[in-house]
């Protein structure tokens, strides 16, 4: 049931967040897309500040419970889910009632295109020719997409069970010290959404005077520093200084390579194109499901630190193929875009 569940919640956060994607590409001109994507940056990290931390406010500043008898969760996780999931359908609702949506300017064309990709068979059948017409950059970014990802997983998973075992010293998951260990976890997840917040006020500015890519490059430098780090750290708080390289990083990675790419796709296949480069983030999901746990177990030895060695060398790797990303908004390369984007390369 909990696998199910999170399936759920995790198929509706994808569903619901890769329109939004291409929405701010369809409605921002090229020289705003930076901008715009870096604007998402700011509020996802905002709205991440607060769920981080949600858990250990309710259980230090309200008081509820945080104890949890066998095979049941602590109300104070409880309680956060449920408000997450109150906040996360007003949001959605809000930005459908409050955004307007732009026709295309040929509307008869686009309707005659969407009725002859109409049905499913035919559906698939469009999204398997665009994989093929892939632009250059899109193939580029793919396998950088795919390394920060598992990266990011790697955290994702293990750092709270490290948090717990290695700094707290919990001697089990039902001990009240594991509890604490997730919850000081949450807000070391916290304290990187609020530098992916304020740090992403800086990043139009970054890239226009460094490069898009060579700005994404060095956030995921920062990051993989970040994680590196954590193996060697036993104070609680100087996991906030790890986890400010990876506040960096995530900022950029909700941003950058959403510019870069927007700048290469055809406009009519700008959605499509979005939710094939969602791709490259659920496929290292579920290689990250389906194998980490067998690692752990036949190859680490379940130790919980190397998981997050991992996870910074996999964001070192992205940030060196980032290097090699053709980014079509380069001041070298903004005159060959629409010559690429019509030949696919």
């Amino acid at each position: 049931m909990a696998a199910v569940l999170l399936w759920i919640l995790d198929a509706s956060i994808n569903v619901s967040m890769e329109p939004f994607r291409a929405f701010v590409a369809d409605l921002l001109p090229e020289e705003q897309r930076t901008r715009g994507f870096a604007m998402q940056s700011i509020f996802i990290g905002l709205g991440a500040v607060a769920a981080s931390a949600m858990p250990y406010l309710l259980s230090h500043v309200f008081h509820v419970s945080q104890e949890h008898a066998s095979g049941t969760v602590p109300a104070s996780i409880r309680i956060s889910y449920y408000l997450g999931a109150a906040v996360f359908f007003s949001a959605v609702m809000w930005t459908i009632r409050t955004t307007q949506e732009y026709p295309p300017e040929d509307v008869e064309a686009f309707r005659n295109r969407k009725s002859a990709t109409s049905g499913f068979a035919r559906s698939v059948s469009e999204i398997l020719e665009s994989i093929k017409q892939m632009p250059a950059t899109m193939r580029q970014l793919a396998p950088v997409q795919f390394f920060t990802w598992l990266g990011l997983f790697c955290m994702w998973l293990y750092f709270g069970p490290a948090v717990a075992r290695n700094v707290f010293g919990a001697p089990d998951e039902n001990s009240v010290l594991y509890t604490e260990g997730i919850e000081w976890a949450g807000l070391c997840f916290g304290v990187y959404s609020a530098v992916c917040f304020a740090f992403s006020f800086t990043l139009p500015w970054l890239a226009a005077r460094m490069g898009r890519k060579a700005v994404h490059a060095a956030c995921l430098t920062c990051g993989a520093l970040g994680l590196l780090s954590v193996a060697m750290i036993h104070d609680r708080l100087l996991l906030f200084l790890s986890m400010t390289g990876v506040g960096i990083a995530w900022a950029s990675i909700l941003s950058m390579p959403y510019a870069i790419l927007s700048g290469a796709l055809p406009p009519e296949k700008t959605g499509t194109y979005m939710g094939i480069f969602n791709f490259f983030i659920t496929l290292p999901e579920i290689i990250a499901s389906l194998a980490f746990g067998w690692i752990m177990n036949a190859l680490l030895g379940n130790n919980r630190l190397m998981p997050l060695v991992g996870g910074g060398v996999f964001l070192l790797v992205a940030a060196i193929l980032t290097t090699f990303v053709r980014d079509y908004s380069a001041p070298e390369t903004a005159n060959e875009r629409t010559h690429a984007v019509t030949l696919g390369r």
